[in-house]
């Protein structure tokens, strides 16, 4: 299964996805990975709407999505959409593998502190983003692909290693 992107956006869908990456990287499936959107009708079908009809939206939740993911066909680009590290985690734990992680837009609200202009994190945040990264994978943070690609692995050690339950 070639997964074009995996990316964290907790807004999923909205204009810098379908303007922005769905104009660039080859997708035939756009997967969005969420127990919440699953169970959201109103949210699926302002998705529909938002999406060419060219690619094939799925919104799953993260059990089917992984399910999917390990058997879907080879022949078909797909770009995964989660709204949290704990999401992204989640899915690579299953087995789903993948060798980078976009960080698009994590918003700020209550109890996140901004480590970039569009991540903002809380400790559980910044303990599955680590986690995602001691796995091997690449964390690299652009809003749009044109964008410079921003390795931010080591924004996220530094912010672990302040972290009052880790070992120094």
């Amino acid at each position: 299964m070639p997964i074009s992107l995996v990316r964290i956006d907790d807004r999923l869908i909205h204009g810098q996805v379908v303007q922005g990456w769905l104009k660039v990287i080859p997708v035939d499936i756009l997967l969005v990975a969420s127990d919440i959107a699953a169970e959201n009708k109103m949210q699926k079908m302002l998705m529909e709407m938002a999406v060419p009809s060219d690619i094939k939206l799925e919104v799953k939740s993260l059990q089917d999505a992984v399910a999917g993911l390990k058997v879907v066909n080879c022949k078909y680009n797909i770009m995964v959409l989660v709204a949290s590290p704990k999401e992204a985690f989640y899915i690579l734990e299953q087995g789903v593998r993948f060798n980078s992680l976009n960080i698009g837009g994590m918003h700020f609200c209550s109890g996140k502190k901004q480590i970039l202009s569009n991540v903002c994190a809380d400790d559980s945040d910044i303990k599955f983003l680590y986690r995602i990264y001691q796995k091997g994978i690449e964390l690299e943070s652009r809003i749009l692909p044109g964008d410079e690609r921003l390795n931010i692995i080591p924004l996220i050690e530094k912010e672990y290693l302040t972290l009052p339950e880790v070992e120094k």
